[in-house]
């Protein structure tokens, strides 16, 4: 079996949940579609990648990424880095012939998107996106459900990806709170969100934005009180070509939300509705059974999804509770089989692309107050 060397660019919060994935990856699939090598990751500054060498047991650390383009034992770039330094890596990673798996979102600007389409002209590589969201067995059977007619036409639809951290007026600023790094919270979960219904039951045909800062300005990480760049909120009204409407929210201002991503799809032959919350379940509600006598066998049944994963998954098992981190253990096996096989792979760089696009179009429409049409996939 081949075995892939794997270089990781950044080592923050994302950056150990890549390692913690390739580490474990043959635990959890029996076989596993291609053995995976950590060698390099890099990091802002060397005493922080040389931290991160020891901890991820990469065979080196540097504080330049691009290191990790010139060495040939080196086949896989994972891109886990601020927002606004995605662009430049991905064109460095396409010039060099590298697989790619990028975190979301894929960059920051139109025009960052624009050259990194033009880039993939011509590139030989399999990349994917880090949208694990999509990538749970309740999201995953949700998928199948709208795709065999359980819902039937869509009627309306909600989601939302609340948190809560920056109800705290005193909480300082990271990098994901500068717009200048492309922080925001419609790229950062606003992404996710939007991501998944389209996947589910999209494509999208136009958006009317609005964005919320709670408080003007806010300690840095210094302690200075500076101007607040980047919204806490953003609530979005997205249709669908049959003309459905729902709304899809994001927000680091819900007090009391932990890490709770939802959804609820109603359609004119069933329902589904999902929270990351209680990720063991998906609910499905079908308006074909009976409601009579006495409301029949009609109401909210709850799919027991649990670890269902179809084979080569195996570890733990069917029948045990599912974790956070579990969904970014299949995106990347999703990644890896892709790459062991030669198929393309879901979401691409490509669908990136598309959801940047999608996300610009809800900042212009935030900006004009206005309905933006969304790019067709």
């Amino acid at each position: 079996m081949d075995t892939l060397g794997i270089g990781i660019i950044g080592f923050g919060f994302i950056g150990k949940v890549h390692a913690y994935g390739y580490l474990n990856l043959p635990l959890f699939y029996d076989p596993v579609p291609v053995r995976a090598k950590l060698v390099g990751v890099a990091t802002s500054r060397a005493e922080t990648a040389r931290k991160a060498a020891a901890q991820g047991g990469f065979e080196f650390g540097t504080a330049d990424w691009r290191e990790l383009m010139d060495r040939p034992d080196i086949h896989v770039i994972n891109i886990c880095s601020p927002n606004s330094q995605h662009a430049e890596q991905l064109l460095a990673a396409i010039a060099a012939g590298k697989h790619i798996y990028c975190d979301k979102p894929l960059v920051v600007t139109p025009e960052e998107a624009a050259r990194v389409e033009a880039a993939l002209d011509g590139y030989r590589g399999i990349g994917q996106m880090t949208l694990q969201y999509r990538f749970y067995p309740p999201t995953l059977r949700a998928k199948q459900l709208v795709a065999e007619g359980f819902v039937g036409s869509v009627i309306s639809f909600r989601a939302a990806y609340l948190h809560s951290g920056s109800v705290d007026p005193a909480r300082p600023m990271g990098w994901k709170q500068l717009k200048s790094e492309g922080g925001g919270v419609l790229q950062d979960l606003g992404s996710h969100a939007l991501d998944l219904m389209d996947h589910l039951i999209g494509p999208f045909v136009g958006v009317l934005a609005e964005k919320r800062t709670l408080y003007p300005q806010r300690p840095d990480q210094q302690g200075q009180v500076v101007p607040v760049e980047a919204e806490d909120q953003v609530i979005l009204l997205a249709r669908l070509a049959n003309g459905a409407v729902g709304t899809i929210e994001a927000s680091k201002i819900a007090t009391g939300a932990e890490d709770e991503l939802r959804f609820e799809i109603h359609g004119d032959r069933g329902a589904l509705r999902f929270n990351l919350m209680d990720s063991n379940y998906l609910e499905a509600y079908d308006l074909r059974e009976p409601e009579a006598p006495l409301g029949g066998q009609r109401g909210w049944r709850k799919i027991a999804t649990v670890q269902r994963y179809e084979k080569p998954a195996g570890f733990p098992g069917p029948k045990f509770g599912i974790g956070w981190i579990r969904g970014h253990v299949h995106c990347l096996y999703t990644f890896l089989n892709a790459i062991a096989t030669g198929r393309p792979s879901e979401p691409s760089l490509q669908r990136g692309i598309h959801l940047q696009r999608m996300l610009a179009a809800a900042d212009l429409s935030a900006a004009t107050r206005s309905w933006q049409a969304l790019p067709g996939r």
